[in-house]
């Protein structure tokens, strides 16, 4: 709740200091003439009654969802035993087992760069409000992002993919060097998937869907953005590894997740062109034919019949 609010406060402050209009009227013979307005196609459909129910029905599950997670019985004196936990690496990928060959040292440090970039993360897309096509349609971004992230939380703590239905050791429990009472902690059990990494990556491909879908004539630019979009929860995902938090299998899963819903949220809002053209039919007193309507805003209609 508290990185939604900075969210918020964010955008309103983008929205009003971008939204300030600009005089743009050109002088010719001695009089000033406005430029047309461009034509406003709306880009995106939201019902902020179903919008708001899915975000307040998640919000709710989570805050339950939650509490349960954290209720999950410590790790046991027996489960540390070095035989048992021998037992776990054998059951680990290679790829998973470079988890187990961090500094420990290391461990805050990289803790407190994932905790703070995710932060950083999710106040991103407030950067899609210095396009003007884009900062109109705010409300119906702010609804789509904040359900898109509601979804992505209720993966987290209702699928089978999540904690609630994997108890996986965190790396930090395989460090022996480490305070017992870390190594023991019921939050340990829940290393399966990253959170943090499934919320970075919905940030970062919800931005870039969204630029996307506003400027479709991007080209082979579009793959750019959506690779810029990978960089930064790929990061968080390094910095979960280093500060024991997660096997890279987990912060793979995460990432999928969140680039998944961070495309699906907006495609699934997006106006069809359907809505923009209609068949129809005219008669007149030299004859009868098919009328083909394109509409582009309300008041710009073009219209063709034979």
């Amino acid at each position: 709740m508290r990185i939604l609010l900075c969210f918020l406060v964010a955008l309103m402050i983008s929205t009003h200091a971008f939204g300030q209009s600009a005089d743009y009227s050109v002088k010719m013979n001695d009089s000033a003439v406005k430029p047309v307005k461009p034509l406003k196609i709306k880009v995106y459909r939201v019902n902020y009654f179903v919008e708001g129910a899915i975000i307040g029905v998640g919000m709710v599950g989570d805050f339950f969802a939650i509490s349960r997670l954290k209720s999950k019985l410590p790790v046991s004196d027996e489960e540390l035993l070095p035989q048992n936990l021998e037992v776990q690496k054998k059951l680990m990928t290679s790829i998973d087992n470079w988890s187990l060959h961090q500094k420990s040292s290391d461990r805050s440090l990289y803790k407190k760069i994932s905790d703070d970039g995710e932060i950083g993360i999710f106040l991103l897309p407030s950067l899609l409000m210095i396009d003007k096509n884009i900062r109109k349609d705010w409300l119906h971004l702010l609804f789509m992002y904040v359900e898109g992230h509601t979804i992505t939380f209720t993966f987290y703590n209702y699928s089978p993919l999540g904690p609630t239905f994997v108890d996986r050791y965190r790396p930090v429990v395989y460090y022996t060097d480490l305070p017992h009472d870390v190594r023991v902690n019921n939050n340990s059990r829940n290393s399966f998937f990253s959170g943090h990494v499934g919320s970075c990556a919905y940030s970062t491909f919800f931005m870039a869907k969204v630029y996307c879908d506003y400027h479709p004539n991007t080209g082979a630019v579009k793959y750019l953005l959506y690779l810029a979009a990978s960089v930064p929860p790929l990061v968080i995902g390094y910095a979960r590894i280093k500060s024991l938090d997660h096997f890279p299998s987990d912060v793979a899963v995460g990432f999928g997740l969140g680039a998944i819903i961070g495309i699906v949220v907006p495609a699934l809002h997006k106006v069809p062109c359907s809505k923009h053209l209609s068949l129809g039919m005219f008669d007149s007193p030299d004859g009868m034919g098919l009328t083909l309507r394109w509409k582009f805003s309300e008041q710009h209609l073009l219209t063709s019949g034979k």
